[in-house]
């Protein structure tokens, strides 16, 4: 993936390396054994960090929250009662789905958890009007599709998660595979040619450069 101007918040880091900050964000699903669905909310383009982009709900850890994988759940089940007016039945109810760390280039960085969740029986999103200004459900190829036509700006590991996602024909589906599953962490890299700005994936050509 090329980057000709980074999203707000994603600038490079010309500086030290930045400590990655501790973050859980929520992968929320819709249909059941139907299609599957997943819902993203638009963060405030008036936002220092990833103003406009669609993302899927989720931020940092709050330091009262503890530390390992409590804390993270904890966390990951806030931000979606804060961000998307969500609440699920318990921390219990979220299922680790993938890791991310933000490439040690970049300015602003997350060390962050996905976790899978089912939407609740009779639960409605509805976005806090600050933070956050808009949410849609959306097939995820139909997300990629929208973000490719400009639609929707859509951020790197927004739109690696959803090319994922594409894969599964349901939420039951991906929920089962998921569950138990070994969870190794991601870090993708910044390369630089020239002026343009490249993310690579481990196992990709220029990775280990």
């Amino acid at each position: 993936m090329n980057i000709g101007r980074p999203a707000p918040g994603e600038e490079l880091n010309p500086g030290d390396v930045t400590v990655p900050r501790l973050a859980a964000t929520v992968i929320l699903l819709h249909g059941g054994g139907r299609a599957l669905e997943v819902l993203l909310v638009r963060r405030n383009p008036e936002s220092r960090f990833m103003g406009g982009a669609w993302v899927f709900p989720g931020g940092a850890v709050d330091a009262h929250e503890g530390e390992g994988d409590a804390a993270l759940r904890a966390a990951a089940v806030r931000e979606l009662e804060e961000e998307a007016g969500v609440s699920v039945p318990g921390p219990e109810a979220l299922v680790p789905f993938s890791r991310w760390i933000t490439p040690a280039e970049v300015k602003i960085r997350f060390d962050t958890w996905f976790f899978l969740a089912a939407l609740p029986e009779g639960a409605e999103p509805k976005v806090d009007g600050s933070e956050i200004v808009d949410s849609r459900w959306y097939a995820p190829a139909a997300a990629l599709e929208a973000g490719e036509r400009g639609e929707i700006p859509l951020v790197f590991p927004t739109i690696k998660h959803l090319e994922q996602l594409s894969a599964f024909a349901s939420a039951d589906e991906l929920l089962a595979f998921a569950r138990g599953r070994d969870v190794l962490p991601v870090q993708p890299k910044v390369v630089l040619l020239g002026e343009i700005a490249r993310v690579v994936l481990p196992g990709e050509p220029g990775y280990e450069d």
